[in-house]
C-alpha cells in the first residue's frame, strides 16, 4: 500500500528544500514527502492524487506566495482531502492573519519561520497532528474481495473455502452494499459472472473452483518428492497429530488434504473440553497451531484430493485428483466423517442457499437479527448454537429425541440453558423446505403436528458418514463404511487378514495401511480422541517399518 503523503508548498526553493529535508529525516520511513512551488501547482497535484486514490495526511504551506496564498490553497485543498491536517508556515508579520485563518480556513496550526531547531519547533507539533490524523485514518482495503450474492451456493463455496484456509477477505454483496456492483462496473465485469474474486495485485477470478483458488493463493498443489515414509490422508485432528509425531520422529511425512486443514473440527466455533485450554479455543485456532507445528517439525502439506489407493510389491501408491501418483511405505487414512444429508424435498435446491451442513461460520454475521434453525443434538450442534446466538435474534435447536442429555456434554447443555435466545425443541424434525431462489420456509414435524415456519437459514448436524467410498475393496469396512482395524478387524473380518502376525491396533486389513480418527469403526467421536489415535498410530508405523 502506498504511504500516506506529506505535501510541502513554498515558492522559495531554498526554504522548500530545507522543509522537505527536515520532513524526510523524521517522517520518511512512514510517509511519502512531496513538494510544490506554488499554490496552483500544489492544487493540481492534489487533483492527481485524488484521481489515483492516494491519501494526504498533512499539508505544510507557506502563506506568502504569488497568485495564491497559503490560506487560499489550504481552503481549496480541504475540499479534496478534508481529513488531512493543515499547517500554515508564516513570517512573524503574518501571525495575525494566521490566527484569523485558524477559524476561517480551519487551519490546525501555524508555525513561524524559522523553525530551527526542528526537534523543538517543528517535529513536536507535527507529531501530535499526525498522531491525531492516524486515529481517524482507515487505509483503503487492498486484500482479497469477494463479490457475490448471499443465497448463491457458488458464492458460499468460495467464502467457505477462504475461511477454512484462514485467508482474510472482504465480502461485498449487492443485497447489502451498493459498492458491490459499482466495483464490478469499474472493473468492467458483468454481474452475471458472480461470484467474483478480486485480488490485491489486480487479478480477478470469475466463478472460481476450489482448485483455481488454491492455485492462485499459492497452496501447495504438487508434492516435493515422489516417495515418502508415510503419507497421511486427511488433515483433521488425527491427521495433524500423525503429521506432528511422524515428522518429529524423523519420518518423511506428507499430509494430503483436499478441502481444508482442521477437518470437521476446524469449523467448531469453540471447543471447551480439550485438555490444557481452560477457556476453550476454536477449532480453527487448534488446526492453525497444529498445522504450524507440523510444518516446523518438517511435515509437508499437499492441497489435493485423493481418488485411489493401491498396493504394489509392499509399497502403497496414492493417486491424486489431478492424476499424479505418490508412493510410500505406510499410508494412514484419517479422512474423518461428513454430516449425513437430509433426505427431504428441497435439500438439493437449497444446499448452500440457506441450508448448510456444519457450522458455516461464514454465514454467522449474515444471520444478524434473524431467526435461524439448527438440526442436531450433539456437541457440534451445541457449539454452533452458542456461536450463532451472538448474532441471530433466536436460535431454534431441532432435536429428534426427548432432550440433549444423551448426545451432548453437560457443560454445553448448561451453557445453552443459560442463553435466552436459544430454544431447544424436542421431538421435532424437518420434513421439507421451500422457497424461490433460496430457503424461505421450513415444514416441521412437531409433537403438535406439522408446522410451516418462515426461515432463511438452516444448519444441519446429523449423523456421521465416513469418507471411504474411494478406498479399494481390499480394505475391510463395516456396512456403514467405517474402516475396521486391529481387534475389530479380527473380530468382524478375520478372513481379510492374511499375515501370520496379528494386525497392529490401528492397522487395516491391508498391511501397512493404518486408520485413525472418526473414520475408524468404533472410534470415540471427540477431538482429543482423534488426536490421540493420530499420535499413537506413528508408534505402529515404526513397528511396521521394522518388519520391512
Amino acid at each position: 500500500m502506498p504511504k500516506p503523503i506529506l505535501l510541502a508548498i513554498d515558492d522559495d526553493t531554498s526554504v522548500l528544500e530545507a522543509v522537505v529535508q527536515d520532513l524526510r529525516r523524521h517522517y520518511g520511513q512512514n510517509y511519502r514527502i512531496i513538494r510544490a512551488v506554488s499554490g496552483d501547482s500544489a492544487l493540481e497535484t492534489c487533483v492527481q492524487l485524488k484521481q489515483r486514490e492516494e491519501t494526504v495526511a498533512l499539508f505544510l504551506s507557506d502563506q506568502r506566495m504569488p497568485g495564491m496564498s497559503g490560506i487560499e490553497f489550504l481552503q481549496q485543498a480541504m475540499v479534496l482531502f478534508p481529513d488531512a491536517k493543515r499547517v500554515l508556515l508564516t513570517a512573524y508579520a503574518d501571525t495575525e492573519a494566521a490566527i484569523r485563518a485558524i477559524n476561517a480556513a480551519k487551519i490546525h496550526y501555524y508555525l513561524n519561520k524559522p523553525w530551527d531547531p526542528p526537534e523543538e519547533k517543528l517535529y513536536p507539533v507535527l507529531d501530535d497532528l499526525l498522531e491525531s490524523w492516524k486515529q481517524g485514518y482507515r487505509p483503503a482495503y487492498e486484500g482479497i474481495q469477494v463479490v457475490g450474492m448471499r443465497w448463491s451456493a457458488a458464492d458460499y463455496q468460495v467464502r467457505d473455502f477462504l475461511a477454512r484456509h484462514r485467508v482474510e477477505y472482504k465480502w461485498l454483496s449487492p443485497e447489502y452494499s451498493s459498492d458491490a456492483l459499482e466495483l464490478l462496473k469499474k472493473k468492467g465485469i458483468d454481474d452475471s459472472k458472480m461470484p467474483v474474486v478480486l485480488f490485491g495485485d489486480g487479478t480477478v477470478l470469475l466463478q472460481p473452483s476450489p482448485q483455481e483458488l488454491a492455485a492462485k493463493l499459492g497452496l501447495p498443489m504438487q508434492a516435493k518428492q515422489d516417495f515418502y515414509d508415510v503419507i497421511v490422508i486427511g488433515a483433521g485432528p488425527a491427521g495433524l497429530a500423525a503429521g506432528v509425531y511422524g515428522a518429529s520422529e524423523g519420518l518423511r511425512t506428507l499430509i494430503v488434504e483436499g478441502e481444508s486443514v482442521g477437518g470437521q473440527a476446524g469449523s467448531s466455533s469453540k471447543i471447551e473440553n480439550y485438555l490444557g485450554f481452560p477457556q476453550g479455543l476454536s477449532g480453527d485456532e487448534l488446526a492453525k497451531r497444529a498445522y504450524l507445528q507440523a510444518q516446523r517439525l518438517g511435515a509437508e502439506f499437499l492441497t489435493q484430493r485423493v481418488t485411489a489407493l493401491r498396493c504394489e510389491n509392499n509399497y502403497h501408491v496414492v493417486q491424486m485428483a489431478d492424476g499424479r501418483e505418490l508412493t510410500c511405505h505406510v499410508c494412514l487414512v484419517a479422512t474423518g466423517v461428513s454430516y449425513c444429508k437430509l433426505d427431504i424435498p428441497g435439500e438439493s435446491k437449497f444446499s448452500g442457499a440457506g441450508m448448510y451442513y456444519g457450522a458455516a461460520l461464514t454465514e454467522a454475521k449474515g444471520c444478524a437479527e434473524e431467526e435461524i434453525y439448527i438440526v442436531g443434538g450433539a456437541n457440534s450442534a451445541g457449539q454452533a448454537a452458542m456461536h450463532f446466538s451472538r448474532f441471530a435474534s433466536k436460535v431454534h435447536m431441532l432435536v429428534r429425541g426427548e432432550s440433549l442429555v444423551k448426545s451432548m456434554s453437560k457443560y454445553l447443555i448448561d451453557q445453552i440453558e443459560a442463553v435466552p435466545n436459544i430454544v431447544v425443541e424436542p421431538f421435532t424434525e424437518v420434513v421439507s423446505m421451500s422457497g424461490d431462489t433460496h430457503l424461505e420456509c421450513l415444514t416441521l414435524k412437531t409433537p403438535n403436528g406439522e408446522e410451516r415456519r418462515a426461515a432463511n437459514s438452516l444448519f444441519v448436524f446429523i449423523g456421521a458418514s465416513p469418507k471411504t467410498d474411494w478406498l479399494p475393496k481390499t480394505i475391510a469396512c463395516d456396512p456403514k463404511g467405517f474402516i475396521l482395524a486391529g481387534p475389530d478387524l479380527k473380530a468382524r473380518a478375520a478372513k481379510e487378514w492374511t499375515l501370520e502376525r496379528d494386525p497392529y491396533l490401528l492397522e487395516t486389513s491391508v498391511p501397512g495401511i493404518f486408520v485413525a480418527g472418526d473414520v475408524r469403526f468404533n472410534s470415540v467421536k471427540r477431538c482429543a480422541s482423534a488426536v490421540g489415535e493420530g499420535s499413537i498410530a506413528i508408534q505402529f508405523v515404526h513397528q511396521y517399518l521394522a518388519t520391512l
